[in-house]
């Protein structure tokens, strides 16, 4: 995992010297910083979602420009993605008993975009854009909140062991880039990741994790 992170990291500085000499804002490679809130939510196949909950994301974003309108945009993120949900955990007593918990699932990630973005012409120093890809995560932390009627609660528990390494989800996003001074712009926009694989190890639910992103970030 570190070794991995250290790859990405070089190849993005990599690409930011070798954008140095590009002749327009819009071609080469664009580098930039990112900072947004995410509203999260979880799916049990055992149980129901039972609200969304905050998160953060932040870190590095990137535009490898191929033509005028066309980017491959990655980037590398720690995101949280938080929700909550109601399961029915079985306790191992004598008979076993059914017990109603409300769970909160607050799980972060090294996120690395792979999408496409599709831009429009420049109109007024805007240009805007759909985005498209994948979307795949790695976990770095793990941490629940429990609630059952009749049982003490318990916060931010360990449950690293529980969650599977690798989160693999769709992207779909659209926004607008505002042109400053030179290469400088700021970006701002909606990302909807929608999980599609299974985040926990057990094998009697299937439970997947999503999020809205308001993104915002500056090209520089």
């Amino acid at each position: 995992m570190k070794h991995t992170f250290i790859a990405i990291l070089l190849l993005f500085v990599t690409g930011s010297v070798f954008a140095q000499d590009s002749s327009s804002p819009y071609y080469g490679f664009r580098l930039g910083l990112t900072a947004h809130p995410t509203i999260g939510w979880v799916k049990p196949q055992v149980g129901k979602s039972n609200g969304v909950a905050l998160g953060f994301s932040y870190g590095l974003m990137g535009d490898f420009n191929f033509a005028e309108n066309y980017s491959f945009a990655t980037g590398l993120t720690i995101t949280t993605i938080n929700g909550k949900s109601t399961q029915i955990i079985t306790e191992e007593t004598t008979p076993p008993t059914q017990i109603p918990y409300e769970l909160k699932y607050k799980l972060q990630y090294i996120e690395v975009p792979l999408t496409v973005k599709l831009k429009t012409v420049k109109i007024n120093d805007i240009r805007w854009y759909g985005q498209f890809g994948l979307s795949n995560d790695f976990n770095i932390g793990a941490k629940q909140d429990a609630d059952a009627a009749g049982k003490s609660s318990s916060r931010d528990e360990n449950i690293s062991k529980t969650i599977k390494l690798y989160r693999a989800g769709l992207i779909l996003g659209a926004g607008a880039e505002f042109d400053l001074s030179g290469n400088a712009s700021i970006a701002a926009g909606l990302t909807y990741n929608n999980g599609f694989t299974d985040i926990t190890t057990d094998k009697n639910n299937n439970i997947r994790n999503h999020y809205l992103g308001f993104n915002f970030g500056v090209f520089f």
